[in-house]
């Protein structure tokens, strides 16, 4: 697809065509019924379903389809009205994009955006073709920048290390000495179809904390949405301890059910460091390792931001209400709890769409 030309100023720009880009195009296709907005949708991804399309097969989401939605058109499942599987979310993202004629442009890595002060805008950049734009929207996500803890001897270990972002099901690990490790969602999925087939062991720095059977991932949002607002209030009570509220983290997916039933869903303390051929455990022994699987979570996708010098040192931006403090015509949407609440959700990211792109729209009134 040929570039822009520079000469143009459009008003919106949104780096990333995922969940937070979608519902971030959809809010600016309806402001377009009251005020004409020239916008586009820039995405790296070579087709639709922004991170989804890289991780395992088996994924399944956390809660029934009708509330995993972005907003205007709700998702189904292929198998009734459970937690859809990852086929299902590919399918309603390309079918999304589509029924609102959205305006994205792929595939395009933005590597730069910095500030244009001849045009008083901001400047985007993949290298090789350049865009300008009153307003910025950042929503690149989390899956490219997937973290992993530094732990004595890692560099020097000579097995598989791969993190879940990567994780391609189990037929690479048939016949292997297996450590997944990370106490999370992710973790339990993955350990829970692994322990089935392989030699494998779930590693957590602390017990893992289910969810009772019958509740689904909702509670994980009002969890974090409660949270956030509780911080926002100075109000220092967690949430979770409320009277009647469920606690844990992990919910129990069919396959984490089936692993419990088994009497597989079990843990180990964390390893104290690798060796070349595996790890030594809290109690020195050591073990030979084929492989280690990473369910650590992921860090915020930001360096094409730090030309803006926004970052901070945590490597978060300061926002108010998807705003950045220091860049007002940058926004910032679907990096989680620190820009909206569980915004790094199908459903988060809808929620913070809704409550944040009127500012964004009023913001673009003001400076027209």
């Amino acid at each position: 697809m040929s570039s822009k030309p520079a000469t143009k100023i459009f008003d919106v720009i949104v780096i990333g065509g995922g969940q937070a880009g979608l519902a971030v195009g959809y809010y600016l296709k309806r402001a377009n019924r009251k005020q004409t907005l020239d916008f586009i949708i820039i995405d790296k991804q070579p087709k639709s379903g922004g991170a989804w399309q890289h991780f395992w097969p088996s994924l399944r989401l956390f809660s029934p389809a009708t509330v995993s939605s972005l907003p205007g058109r709700l998702m189904t499942s292929a198998k009734d009205d459970s937690s859809p599987y990852l086929d299902d979310v590919l399918s309603y993202f390309n079918n999304y994009e589509k029924h609102y004629k959205l305006p994205i442009y792929r595939p395009f890595e933005v590597q730069r955006v910095e500030r244009d002060e001849d045009s008083n805008c901001l400047c985007v950049s993949d290298g090789k073709f350049t865009w300008l734009a009153r307003v910025v929207v950042s929503a690149t996500g989390i899956w490219s920048n997937p973290y992993i803890p530094k732990i004595e001897g890692r560099q020097s270990f000579q097995g598989e290390q791969t993190h879940s972002a990567h994780y391609a099901g189990t037929d690479a690990y048939k016949d292997k000495r297996v450590l997944v490790v990370g106490g999370g969602n992710s973790g339990a999925q993955i350990f829970a179809e692994l322990v089935q087939v392989t030699d494998a062991s779930w590693v957590t720095r602390t017990p893992p904390q289910f969810l009772p059977d019958d509740v689904d991932g909702r509670v994980l949002f009002e969890r974090a949405t409660k949270r956030v607002k509780n911080n926002a209030n100075d109000d220092t009570q967690d949430s979770s301890e409320e009277l009647g509220a469920p606690t844990g983290d992990i919910v129990m997916m069919p396959p984490v059910k089936e692993a419990r039933d088994k009497g597989l869903l079990t843990t180990q303390p964390m390893f104290k460091r690798f060796t070349e051929q595996g790890v030594v455990w809290s109690n020195g022994l050591e073990e030979s390792v084929d492989a280690i699987i990473w369910c650590t979570g992921f860090n915020p996708e930001l360096e094409h931001l730090a030309p803006l010098g926004v970052i901070e040192e945590d490597g978060k931006v300061l926002t108010e209400h998807g705003q950045s403090v220091k860049e007002p015509r940058l926004w910032l949407f679907g990096y989680g709890d620190w820009v909206s609440p569980a915004s790094a959700t199908i459903i988060g990211a809808g929620r913070s769409a809704r409550e944040n792109m009127p500012a964004l729209v009023e913001f673009l009134k003001g400076d027209s």
